[in-house]
This record gives structure tokens, C-alpha cells and sequence, in this order.
């Protein structure tokens, strides 16, 4: 591989001239951590080649859990991403505040100056798209009897907590999706925002949520579980976070998805590694205020990815607890087949360090189908009220809905 440096002088604009100049690429992922001193990554290639020895972008979908244990999904899916897809971009770009460092193949090194040239040219349209209505695909009384039927499972001991979720979609329906990131991008910056292309599926997200990283013989998780709206004044969300931090059905989510969270760490980690770095801090958002907790590991160096995959995917988070039962059980209540909603976007580096997000707060589109979804969700413990949590529903599908109207 190649590299050149580059001077920009306006990040946020050449991120949109890149997601205009290679909209008809294969395979597209731009990581945007939507924070100015941080590096966000645009990877591209025009084909499926993978180089294990070298940089790796891509997405595991929520469904890879059936290859991880003897669990299965039989519902609809619209969208239909692939359950696991990577691939080596021929054109990375790490895009920093003023400049950027561009990685390519040898098959671009007669015209990556013209290549540069030609981005840095790239006009963007603010395209005005009409209203899309979205449906949900369940009622508001049959996703609280469904509450209702989970907080039963719960009294009966089969789970103590399980993230129930419901899909709103839109059939027959043409739209641009690099236009819905930019402004669902612009409507709620998170530090996991991240728009995926592969081949005439795409993902637009907005989530603020971690996955899994690794730094050297380092893994962190920092899962999300609790959420409040914003305030209309700073007084006003004081009063929100302070509320947040001491709920009690709010700190016990966190805490149980915590445990689960050191007990799936602990499988592949150093004995005596395993730690609580924080517990339920509240992060402020542009549309909600969030609870996260950090904990990490050390594995030694012989730990591949598939090895921490196999022991943590699907991230507790979005399943509950214990995690085989509770996805039994989501898939016996849920509609719909999840697809990449729940699972992961991110990348691998040539040291074998990564770094991924949960696929969350994200609008997923198949062009070929003209078939448009989003998917939100909650924790449903002893403590849910079924109200509140079609609420929570509702503030977190909030950004999403307006950007598609």
C-alpha cells in the first residue's frame, strides 16, 4: 500500500465531497466520531477482497449470533445485509482537522492526485426530500401486552432482563441516503455515527454506543442502559441527569447488563484483568442524556477477534440477560428479523487493534427493494412500566423520524 498527505481545509465538507464522489462504489464505511481532535476513517473499495494482514472495514449483523450458538431467525427482513461482511479498501482516508493521510492500492497510483483534484471539485446538493411516512410494523397495545407477557417471563425466572425492540418501515420508497446521514448526522452528532455502503444496502447511524475496542492487549466494553430526553434549559437537565443517575430501574439495567458484560470479557481475558473502569455515568446527547458503564480485560497476544466475537456477540446491551434466553425470547415476541440493527460497524487494523460500534439509533435502506427501516427498542425489567418503555421507544426513534419528515 501507498500513502500520501493531504491538506483540507474544511473537514465536514470534504467527508460529504467523499460520500458524493464514491456513492457508487461496492463497498463504503466512513467512521465519524463527530469529535473535532479525533481521526474519523473513509474506507472505499470497488470489490470483496480481503488482506488479513492489512487494514479491514465492515459490519456483523445482529443474526451472526445463530453461527455463535444453536439459535435461529425466521422473520421478515427488508433490508437483508449480509450476516458478516469485511473487505480491504483499495482507498482509505484518515481524515483529521486539517489535513488528511490517504492509503491506496497500486492500482491508484497514476491518478490518486487527480483523484484528490476531482473530490475536492464535488459539488453538494442540500436535496429536499419529501415526507417519508414511516409504519410501525406492531400496534402501541400489542407492544405493551407484549411488555406485559416479557415482565411475566421475568417473574417466573426465566430472564431478569430482556431488550425488547420493534421495527417502523417504509415500502416503495426512493431516497438518497447519503442526504439522511448528513442530516440525521447534523441533528444528532454521536461519537459512533458511521454510514455504511455494500453493494445496494446502506445504514445511516447515529449511535453513541460501543461495542468492543482493543488497544494492544486492552479490551473495552461500554455498554448503554438507561435513557432520559433532554431539557429545554441547563437547569432543566441537571434536574433530568441527576434524576437519571438515581433511578433505580435505571441503575439496575445498567448493573445487570454489566455483569453480563465482565462475565463474556472474563472468558477470553488475563485471570484477575477483568474491571469496572465506570459504573452508570451519565453522558450528555443531543437528543437524550445516557447511561454508560466501561469495563475491560487483558487477553494475550494469541486472542484473535474471532476469539472475543465468539465470547461477547451479540453485545449484552441489545439482548439481556442470561443472553441465550433472552434471545430466545426476542425472537419469539419480536416481528421482525433485526438484520444489522444490533450488530456491529467498525474496523481492524493492521496491528490487529479495533474498534466497533452497536448498531443503534440508525436508519437501514435497500435500494433495490425501496425498502426504508429503523428499529428502537428498550431493556424490560421487573421494574418496566409498559407506558414508559413505548415512551423511551418513541424519544429514541425522536431524531429518525423527524429527518425522514
Amino acid at each position: 500500500m501507498n500513502v500520501i498527505n493531504h491538506t483540507i481545509s474544511n473537514k465536514n465538507l470534504f467527508e460529504k465531497q467523499l460520500l458524493t464522489y464514491f456513492k457508487d462504489k461496492k463497498n463504503v464505511v466512513f467512521l465519524n466520531s463527530n469529535d473535532v481532535d479525533k481521526i474519523n476513517l473513509f474506507a472505499v473499495s470497488n470489490n470483496n477482497g480481503l488482506d488479513k494482514n492489512k487494514n479491514q472495514f465492515g459490519f456483523i449483523s445482529y443474526d451472526y449470533k445463530n453461527k455463535i450458538e444453536e439459535l435461529f431467525s425466521n422473520h421478515f427482513d427488508g433490508i437483508q445485509f449480509p450476516e458478516k461482511h469485511f473487505f480491504t479498501p483499495e482507498l482509505l482516508f484518515k481524515l483529521e482537522k486539517d489535513k488528511v493521510e490517504i492509503v491506496f492500492s497500486n492500482d491508484y497510483l497514476e491518478k490518486i492526485e487527480v483523484i484528490i483534484s476531482e473530490i475536492e471539485k464535488t459539488s453538494i446538493e442540500e436535496i429536499e426530500q419529501e415526507k417519508i411516512e414511516v409504519l410501525p410494523k406492531i400496534s402501541k397495545e400489542d407492544y405493551l401486552k407484549t411488555v406485559t407477557q416479557l415482565k411475566e417471563h421475568i417473574q417466573l425466572g426465566d430472564i431478569y432482563e430482556v431488550n425488547y425492540c420493534q421495527e417502523y418501515f417504509s415500502e416503495k420508497v426512493e431516497v438518497n441516503p447519503i442526504d439522511i446521514y448528513i442530516k440525521l448526522n447534523k441533528k444528532s452528532p454521536t461519537p459512533f455515527s458511521c454510514f455504511v455502503k455494500c453493494d445496494n444496502n446502506y445504514l445511516m447511524s447515529a449511535s453513541p454506543e460501543r461495542y468492543i475496542q482493543k488497544e494492544g492487549s486492552r479490551i473495552l466494553s461500554q455498554p448503554i442502559k438507561g435513557t432520559a430526553k433532554r431539557g429545554v434549559t441547563l437547569a432543566e437537565d441537571k434536574v433530568i441527569k441527576d434524576q437519571l443517575f438515581g433511578d433505580p430501574k435505571e441503575r439496575s439495567e445498567n448493573v445487570m447488563i454489566v455483569d453480563l458484560v465482565r462475565n463474556d470479557i472474563s472468558k477470553i481475558a488475563k485471570k484477575n484483568t477483568v474491571s469496572v473502569n465506570e459504573l452508570c455515568g451519565i453522558y450528555t446527547f443531543p437528543q437524550v442524556h445516557q447511561m454508560i458503564s466501561s469495563v475491560s480485560g487483558q487477553v494475550e497476544n494469541d486472542v484473535s477477534f474471532e476469539d472475543i466475537l465468539k465470547a461477547t456477540f451479540p453485545m449484552g446491551s441489545m439482548t439481556g440477560a442470561p443472553k441465550i434466553r433472552a434471545m430466545k425470547l426476542i425472537e419469539q415476541y419480536e416481528k421482525t428479523k433485526r438484520g444489522l440493527y444490533s450488530g456491529t460497524v467498525g474496523y481492524i487494523n493492521e496491528k490487529g487493534d479495533f474498534d466497533f460500534s452497536v448498531v443503534i439509533r440508525s436508519i437501514a435502506y435497500n435500494a433495490t427493494n425501496n425498502y426504508l427501516s429503523f428499529m428502537v427498542g428498550g431493556a424490560i425489567t421487573a421494574l418496566s412500566d409498559p407506558e414508559k418503555e413505548y415512551d423511551e421507544c418513541l424519544l429514541k426513534a425522536k431524531a429518525m423520524l423527524e429527518v425522514l419528515s
